[in-house]
């Protein structure tokens, strides 16, 4: 009896000196490792030791063993404690204790600077948290996102993000998530929705930009289409109004855009306008008349003289010209490189300067055109300019070479009828008289008929010759105011009597 006595109080004092203590830390924050230890004085025995949270089991073990959570979150919290089974040991439990997992940072909520911006306008995004004060130590990272897109350059240690400007194809849902650099603990925000408003075109212009503020051929220009107001892609279109086909079109988040024409021609002048549209209405702008002014051709000097050479005391006028080019037109005359004056043309073509010319005025002569879009330089023309006294000398050579001329003229003209009357009286005669034989000596010849008696004889041809011969003579005489018609024939054989001879060959 005394023996059983022994025995139960030795038991109750070893239950007694082996009951069950869960070690756990007294502050848990989120991510935090959390260790769970069961002890007791006689771990030897423990055949199996489990661990609670709430009444539930968590784990079993086999042996003394802690249990770990690798990083806590808040669903952590609650009540734990364990129980073991051993060798010759009754089933243990140790007290409760409760854990409570402290927030590390609030759960972050997404601001923006406006919910509903206008088109292209900027926005400003921000994802607010707070950390806990017992760890203000802790870094955070945030990131943004629209309709599960990234936004920015994802992680970044800024709680802020700039969007330079929102466009309509922005509109949706937006939110930011918050996490420890160590990556134990993310948290995301609620959703936000922003709505981009667009705003209608308006007060659409066309501008020309050219080099030196002028349209000149050969060289760039730029059409600029511009709108004052108007949001989103904005497609800008430019016409020719006398075709009214496009010349070019382009769509982009701007509100103005340029169409170059890379070299103008001439014939690119004209009125032109453009279009802009955002989708809303599409707006033209004003006509612009568009002008090219063209640059001077090289010119052409031309000199006038009152006569074919130039002399000293004539005016001589020196006419330059430039077929192509805008006026007004400034021309620059030149005698051997020596500015002589100029001449404006103001509505174009060529202009004349006149100069009374001197001995010194020989030499080369040139002229320059030049509006303002360069200048260009003819060919150089001599002029050689001779005295006064050469000048009397060429006009009595011309005096007398025309007079020269005259009596030449008047000598063919009397020869040209002489021939065509002797011709005429010759074959009068031939037929009248027969031809008799041929005879050298006038002594021979005998008259078919008396001379009449006038006061002056009229010329006679009489032909001489054989009609088979090859040659044929002509007898012509003139007897002025005889004595006495008797003695015809000795008056004929007188040496002094006017005959002449003349042989012509027969046809």
């Amino acid at each position: 009896m005394l023996l059983w006595s022994l025995l139960v109080i030795f038991a109750a004092v070893t239950e007694q000196a082996d009951s069950l203590t869960l070690v756990a830390p007294s502050s848990v924050f989120e991510g935090d490792s959390i260790v769970l230890k069961c002890q007791g004085e006689q771990n030897w025995k423990i055949r199996k030791m489990t661990y609670h949270k709430d009444n539930k089991e968590l784990s079993v073990f086999e042996k003394v063993s802690d249990f770990l959570i690798q990083s806590a979150v808040l669903s952590d919290s609650g009540n734990y404690f364990c129980s073991t089974k051993g060798l010759f040991l009754r089933d243990k439990r140790s007290d409760i204790v409760k854990i409570k997992v402290q927030e590390l940072f609030q759960h972050p909520v997404l601001t923006a600077s406006s919910f509903q911006p206008i088109e292209g306008g900027p926005v400003s995004l921000k994802c607010e948290t707070q950390l806990s004060p017992q760890r203000l130590d802790v870094q955070l990272q945030f990131c943004f996102f629209r309709e599960n897109q990234v936004l920015g350059s994802r992680w970044s240690s800024s709680p802020e993000l700039q969007i330079p400007a929102m466009w309509s194809e922005d509109t949706g849902s937006y939110w930011c998530e918050a996490e420890t650099v160590t990556h134990r603990i993310r948290k995301q925000s609620l959703r936000s929705q922003i709505h981009v408003q667009r705003i209608p075109i308006s007060n659409v212009s066309l501008e020309t930009r050219a080099p030196g503020g002028q349209v000149t051929e050969g060289q760039k220009l730029i059409l600029l289409c511009s709108v004052t107001a108007g949001t989103g892609n904005v497609t800008f279109s430019w016409y020719r109004e006398a075709t009214g086909t496009s010349l070019g079109m382009k769509t982009q988040h701007s509100l103005s855009a340029e169409l170059e024409i890379p070299a103008v021609k001439e014939s690119d002048a004209g009125k032109y306008y453009c279009r802009a549209d955002n989708g809303h209405e599409s707006i033209q702008s004003k006509v612009v008349n568009i002008p090219v002014r063209i640059p001077v051709s090289r010119p052409v000097l031309t000199l006038r003289s009152p006569g074919a050479q130039t002399a000293v005391g004539d005016l001589l006028e020196l006419h330059c010209e430039a077929l192509r080019g805008s006026p007004p037109i400034l021309y620059r005359f030149y005698h051997e490189d020596v500015t002589l004056g100029n001449s404006a043309a103001p509505s174009g073509r060529g202009a004349s300067f006149n100069l009374s010319l001197t001995a010194e005025h020989s030499g080369n002569y040139s002229c320059e055109a030049d509006n303002g879009l360069g200048a260009h330089h003819s060919e150089a023309v001599p002029v050689s300019i001779s005295g006064p006294d050469g000048h009397r000398r060429d006009l009595m050579t011309a005096g007398i070479l025309w007079g020269l001329f005259g009596v030449l003229v008047f000598i063919g003209v009397a020869l040209l009828l002489y021939s065509l009357f002797q011709k005429i009286s010759g074959e009068s005669s031939a037929t009248n008289e027969p031809r008799g034989d041929c005879r050298l000596n006038p002594q021979e010849f005998t008259y078919s008929s008396p001379i009449p008696k006038t006061e002056e004889l009229q010329p006679v041809y009489v032909n001489v010759g054989s009609v088979d011969m090859d040659v044929v003579y002509s007898q012509v005489w003139s007897i002025q105011q005889p004595e006495s018609s008797a003695n015809i024939r000795t008056l004929l054989e007188n040496k002094d009597s006017q005959v002449i001879y003349s042989s012509v060959k027969k046809s």
